[in-house]
């Protein structure tokens, strides 16, 4: 049995504003390649990515964008 080390990468997120929102943006970033999990904590836009491999800040941005969102700095 092999144990996979897994990669967590935390991101804040404005503008998102209900269930809809989370969705959407729960959706984009899981479509990247590698990703296992996404977390979103609404309240305080905190996006918490969890995946097999290391992923590109760059990807996840604009995997944030595509679903009408913006990370912030």
């Amino acid at each position: 049995m092999t144990t996979e080390q897994l990669n967590t990468s935390t991101y804040t997120v404005t503008g998102m504003t209900c269930g809809h929102c989370v969705s959407s943006v729960q959706e984009e970033v899981g479509e990247l390649a590698g990703v296992t999990d996404v977390a979103v904590d609404l309240p305080s836009g905190q996006v918490t990515v969890t995946s097999v491999t290391a992923l590109d800040a760059e990807a996840v941005r604009a995997a944030v964008q595509e679903a009408g969102y913006e990370v912030t700095a």
